[in-house]
């Protein structure tokens, strides 16, 4: 039997009935500058359409969930997959097309790149609204959440991170293991609450500009009334990760652990 040759980086992809997008996508990941850097990973999400299908039929690494988990969770049992398989790097992207493949080598190069003070970076953010980003749309109301999230976690840290809610990001192995763990990540909605937890911690964030396309096809889980819901809870998740942090001084320390 063939042993399948592990690269360095693992894309990780979650998706939940996104028949009409994950096609293409993983036809657009087919190209070789990819393919030969990274293994492809579907964490279906208990999808009821052709989700499932699609993915076996494309010949990617597939995960799926018999129960609908949540985007968070179906992100943290990738990360697991990706610690267990050895996996240096980590991109995890949307299943709905929005986030494009040109972005993939990119981020990876960002990883890998050492700033000015000699380190790489241990999580790269693919961002919307940098000076050279593709133009995107964003609603009032997502707007007007992006910019609270963008004021707490500059706030809390001294940081601005621009696009606290992109999901598209690069991690390397010390920062998706540390994702891995038990409580350690948000199992519905893991953004601003998350990359604020990470920067208290001490992880190193870079953010680059990304290009970024609208949903086409399909419904997103932001739809109707879950932005408002998503607002309110990331507010008191951002709460909690402070007092977390801050006060009780939980996983203090972490960013030196070396399990990872």
């Amino acid at each position: 039997m063939e042993i399948k040759k592990i690269k360095e980086v693992l894309i990780i992809i979650p998706a939940y009935n996104e028949e009409k997008n994950i096609e293409k996508l993983l036809n657009q990941l087919q190209q070789p500058e990819i393919r030969n850097l990274a293994d492809i990973l579907i964490m279906n999400d208990a999808s009821s359409d052709l989700t499932n299908q699609i993915a076996k039929r494309k010949k990617v690494d597939l995960v799926t969930h018999v129960f609908n988990l949540g985007y968070g969770s179906a992100l943290q049992l990738g990360y697991k997959y990706a610690i267990r398989r050895g996996y240096k790097y980590v991109i995890q992207m949307d299943a709905d097309g929005q986030h494009d493949v040109c972005n993939v080598g990119r981020i990876y190069q960002e990883l890998t790149t050492p700033g000015q003070d000699g380190i790489c970076p241990d999580i790269v953010l693919g961002s919307r609204f940098l000076k050279d980003s593709a133009p995107y749309h964003v609603s009032p109301v997502k707007k007007f959440a992006i910019g609270l999230f963008r004021g707490f976690i500059k706030m809390a840290t001294g940081r601005e991170i621009k696009d606290p809610t992109t999901g598209l990001q690069g991690l390397n192995r010390k920062a998706f293991g540390y994702y891995s763990r038990f409580n350690h990540f948000d199992d519905r909605y893991p953004d601003a609450n998350i990359l604020m937890n990470m920067l208290l911690l001490g992880f190193r964030i870079r953010e680059i500009p990304a290009v970024m396309h609208t949903r086409t096809e399909g419904v997103s889980m932001h739809s109707g009334l879950k932005p408002v819901v998503y607002m309110f809870r990331m507010m008191f998740s951002i709460l909690a990760v402070w007092v977390r942090v801050k006060i009780l001084k939980t996983d203090i320390g972490a960013i030196r652990d070396e399990i990872f």
